[in-house]
Order: C-alpha cells, then sequence, then structure tokens
C-alpha cells in the first residue's frame, strides 16, 4: 500500500457504474459505460470524470509518476461493497462441514452444540488483539478481491462482555484497513441456553450497552427455528428503535416464519438471506420503499443447493442487494465477484442488475451515500480490473479481477 498524493489520475480507462443512488427494475436495464476517459481524484474523492474521444492526441504518459495511473483501456468501476460478512470469528468449523458432507443437517449440528455456538466458544476465549488480527488478514483478502466496504456482524459473543470485544476488535482492525468496516449489533443470533432468561438479559442489558459505546449501530437478529423466534426479534427490535438504531434482520433461510412483513412494518433497513420466502412475502417486501433484500448465494453453493428468487424480486421492483455472507460455517466465501457470478447463474439476474447489487444499492444498506458509483464528490474506491470488458466481471470464477484496488484515493492494493 503507498501513501495517498493529494492528486491521482486514471487516464484511458473504461469507466463503467450507476449513478448514485439505489437502483431498481428500468434503471437496470443497461450498466452505464464511458468507452475512455480520464478520472481525476483529489483530496480522496473524485473530482471529475473527463471523456476522451477516439483519435485524441495527447501527452504520453510517465510510468515513473505515481500520481498517474494509465488504464490503458481496462475496465474501471467502484469499490464493491459487502453489505453482510460475519468476517470477525475464532476458531475453525470443518469437522462440522465434513458432517454436513455426511448428511447431517444445519439445524441438527446446532441441536448437538455446533455451528454458531462452537464459534461463540472460540470468540470468548480469544482475546481483542487476536479477533482483530484475524479479521484484518480476511478484511485485506476481502480487498484483494475488489471489497473496498466490509460490513461486519458481531453475534459470536452471546454476552455483554463478548459482544463488545467483537465491535472493539472491529473498531481497532479499522485503523489498519485501508478500505471501511462497517460494524453491525448481530445480538440476536443464537439463544445460549446455559444463560438463564438469556433474551431478557440481552435486550434489557447488552442491547443498552451497545448502543452507549457504539452510538447509531445497527442492530440484527436471525429469526430462524433453533435460533431467535418472531417474538424474541421483535422484542429485540422494538427496543433498538427506542434507542434510535435501525434495525436489519436475517430471515427466511431455512422457515418461512413470518419475519418479511413482521420486519417491514418494523421498518427494517434490510432483510437478509430470503431463500425460503412465500412469492407473497416476497411481493410485500419488492413493493417495500425503503427496505431491501439482501441476497446470499454463497450461502446456498455451500450448504444446500438452495436460492433466493432474485428474479422475481428483481422483476416485482425489489431494491436488492447480494454479500458474501463470509462466516466459518454456512458461507466461507471472500470474493464478492465470485458472489456475482453466482447470482447471474443462480438468481437469474442479469450482468447490470447483479452489478448495482453489488455496489450502489449495498451501500444503500449501510447508510453509506458517498460510494458504489463514480461520480464526482464521492469517495475515491475504484476498482481498475484487469478486463477490457466489464461483463468478464460475471462470466468469469474463481480468481480475482482486480489489478488495482484504490481507497479513499490511495492505491491500497496491486496485483503485480
Amino acid at each position: 500500500m503507498t501513501a495517498a498524493p493529494a492528486r491521482l489520475v486514471i487516464r484511458n480507462a473504461r469507466v463503467a457504474g450507476f449513478a448514485p443512488g439505489p437502483k431498481r427494475r428500468a434503471d437496470l436495464d443497461a450498466l452505464p459505460v464511458i468507452p475512455r476517459a480520464d478520472v481525476t481524484i483529489e483530496d480522496g474523492r473524485i473530482k471529475s470524470i473527463r471523456e476522451v474521444k477516439p483519435n485524441t492526441r495527447r501527452a504520453p504518459i510517465d510510468p515513473a509518476d505515481p500520481a498517474t495511473i494509465d488504464a490503458d483501456g481496462r475496465v474501471l468501476i467502484p469499490g464493491l461493497v459487502d453489505c453482510h460478512t460475519h468476517l470477525c470469528w475464532a476458531g475453525q468449523r470443518l469437522d462440522e462441514w465434513e458432517a454436513k458432507r455426511r448428511g447431517v443437517p444445519y439445524l441438527e449440528i446446532l441441536k448437538r452444540g455446533g455451528g454458531i455456538m462452537a464459534t461463540v466458544r472460540a470468540v470468548r476465549e480469544a482475546s481483542i488483539e487476536s479477533l482483530a488480527a484475524d479479521l484484518l488478514a480476511r478484511a485485506r483478502l476481502m480487498l484483494a478481491n475488489g471489497s473496498t466496504t466490509i460490513e461486519v456482524k458481531s453475534g459470536y459473543g452471546l454476552t455483554t462482555d463478548a459482544e463488545l470485544k467483537m465491535l472493539r476488535a472491529v473498531r481497532l482492525a479499522q485503523q489498519s484497513f485501508p478500505g471501511t468496516l462497517v460494524p453491525t449489533a448481530l445480538l440476536g443470533h443464537a439463544i445460549d441456553d446455559a444463560q438463564p432468561g438469556f433474551v431478557g438479559v440481552t435486550v434489557r442489558q447488552t442491547l443498552p450497552a451497545v448502543a452507549a459505546e457504539f452510538p447509531g449501530i445497527t442492530v440484527d437478529a436471525f429469526c430462524e427455528q433453533g435460533a431467535w423466534s418472531l417474538e424474541q426479534c421483535v422484542l429485540l427490535f422494538n427496543r433498538a428503535r427506542e434507542l434510535g438504531l435501525p434495525i436489519r434482520i436475517h430471515a427466511d433461510q431455512f422457515n418461512s416464519l413470518g419475519a418479511v412483513p413482521a420486519a417491514l412494518r418494523l421498518d427494517a433497513r434490510s432483510i437478509d438471506h430470503l431463500e425460503a420466502s412465500t412469492r407473497e412475502d416476497l411481493a410485500l417486501l419488492a413493493a417495500a420503499p425503503n427496505t431491501a433484500g439482501v441476497m446470499l448465494p454463497a450461502c446456498g453453493f455451500h450448504l444446500d443447493g438452495r436460492y433466493a428468487r432474485g428474479r422475481r424480486f428483481v422483476q416485482d421492483g425489489g431494491l436488492l442487494a447480494i454479500a458474501t455472507n463470509c462466516n466459518p460455517g454456512s458461507a466461507p466465501c471472500f470474493s464478492m465477484p465470485l458472489v456475482i457470478a453466482l447470482a447471474v447463474r443462480h438468481l437469474g439476474l442479469s450482468f447490470p442488475e447483479a452489478f448495482a447489487a453489488a455496489t450502489v444499492n449495498p451501500a444503500h444498506v449501510l447508510g453509506l451515500r458517498d460510494r458504489g458509483a463514480i461520480a464526482p464528490g464521492l469517495r475515491a474506491d475504484l476498482l481498475l480490473l484487469r478486463h477490457t470488458d466489464e461483463r468478464a466481471l460475471a462470466f468469469e470464477f474463481g480468481a480475482s479481477p482486480v489489478d488495482i484496488a484504490i481507497c479513499n484515493g490511495a492505491v491500497a492494493w496491486r496485483a503485480h
């Protein structure tokens, strides 16, 4: 990583990206492209995008100039935004994966004390320094695959002290990460039966403690059989709203329990997973003015071959984001480009739809209006791909498409 010059110019780039702001249905017919342009960055922000006409004669570029990058026709896109991850964890669950391969259902593994609770035990034993170091290493791997903004959930602590430790680890890792780590308080992740009155303690003690140290943080919960019931999620969310905190929810991963209409009544920022959602609930979510659907195809790829109905959701006008769901159990995936490839194959998305779902729309989910697009005034989080055709981002899979990642106007990662 190099220090950011006050001014950086990317010349001769094929610039691809939507205008700022969330995108639905008719907005997604085609991805806007400028065939050849110069992008100027000053003090971490995009200053200008100037189209270069064919056959324009220009001064040569000095390859030793650190303030100028010659894209030479390669594609320049906004940095990818991964709006749903569990990137802070300790331990490993390879034994659990082998059990799944033998046909043991995930909910059965949960009942045996595996799954989330196995990671909870490891996180409780880990120091904040080790959690932050492991998180930082994973975030840098994601950056090499194009993720410049990464949401990171807690949820593997399940006590006030351990949840705060996880969120503090995210804050500590941010100090060394050139991109952006966005913490989320996943306080309703699992039920710890070893703690009497666990849900009540979480709502009355853990939630206020988190809100006091992390004002404005988003609160999340996993509504599922074997995890938090709908009634318990609503109890948590009502208290979060009283504290002025936005909410998100994991819903309908394995079973449809009525979480979609309940979350919409509570004005949730997003409803994530949706593999088991009914057509009626998906249509209800698609019509919601403020709530996004976040689909996680890497989970279906790794876990059970089940995918949410992305095509129908977009056709119904839904605001769609996609994310890795990176976690140590159900989705050990660090690559948003792979998620884009899975989305066009298994969610039924067109390439422009998948592109928006990985850039402007997840930025909206996270409440970040300064990224996800290439426009004057926005934060200069950009990716120079090794491709000269943006569609290769979805066509290829298995290797990083990124030549250079730029975060806040500075070159943060290079392939060479």
